[in-house]
C-alpha cells in the first residue's frame, strides 16, 4: 500500500477523530488530537486492515515559541503489510500524555527517555523515572530553554563501589587514571 493509499484509508476509517493526514517526503503522516491518541493507536494496532504491530520509535520536537510547544512523534510499522506511519500529537508544556505502554511494552523505555530529556509526563506510566541521566540531574537537557552552560551538582564518586573495592585482593582492584 502506498503512503497516499494509507492516508486515504486512515482518513476514511476514522472520520470523527479529527485526524489530518498527509504525505510528507514520501511518508504517511497523521496529525491527531491528544484526546483521541490512545484510542487511535489501539485501533491501528488491532485492526487487521492496518496491523501496526510495532512501535519503532517515539520522539519529540521542542518548538519552544509555538503553541503547543512539543510535537510528540510516534513511528509505527506494520510487519504484515510492510507499511509505516508517523503520528504527530501536539502537547502543551506541562500537559500529561496518556501512556502507550499497554499497547507496546517498548513504549515504557521511549516514554521514560522523553520524560528524562524533554520533561514530557505520561499519565498512567508504570515506572516514569529517569532513564539516561542520574536522579539528581536538574532539568531536561533537550528542551530548547535549557541553558547550555548549566552546571550540575557533583556526585560523590560511586563507581567502582568503594566498599567492594576495599575488600578485593590488590590484583583484582580496578584502577582508573
Amino acid at each position: 500500500m502506498t503512503p497516499e493509499e494509507l492516508t486515504d484509508r486512515i482518513s476514511s476509517a476514522f472520520p470523527d477523530y479529527g485526524i489530518t493526514c498527509q504525505v510528507d517526503k514520501g511518508h504517511a503522516v497523521a496529525v491527531v488530537p491528544i484526546d483521541r491518541l490512545i484510542e487511535l493507536l489501539g485501533a491501528l494496532k488491532g485492526e487487521s486492515e492496518f496491523g501496526f504491530d510495532m512501535l519503532m520509535d517515539l520522539t519529540a520536537v521542542d518548538w519552544m515559541e509555538r503553541a503547543p510547544r512539543f510535537d510528540l512523534v510516534y513511528h509505527l510499522y506494520s510487519v504484515g503489510h510492510n507499511h509505516r506511519l508517523r503520528i504527530k500529537v501536539g502537547v502543551e508544556d506541562g500537559s500529561p500524555v496518556p501512556t502507550a505502554t499497554r499497547l507496546w511494552h517498548i513504549a515504557d523505555w521511549f516514554e521514560r527517555e522523553l520524560w528524562d530529556l524533554y520533561g514530557i509526563k505520561f499519565s498512567g506510566h508504570p515506572n516514569l523515572k529517569r532513564l539516561l541521566l542520574y536522579e539528581e540531574f536538574k532539568g531536561h537537557p533537550l528542551r530548547k530553554d535549557y541553558p547550555y552552560d548549566r552546571r550540575q551538582p557533583l556526585l560523590e564518586e560511586t563507581w567502582p563501589v568503594r566498599d567492594r573495592q576495599a575488600r578485593m585482593p590488590e590484583g583484582e582492584k580496578i584502577h582508573r587514571p
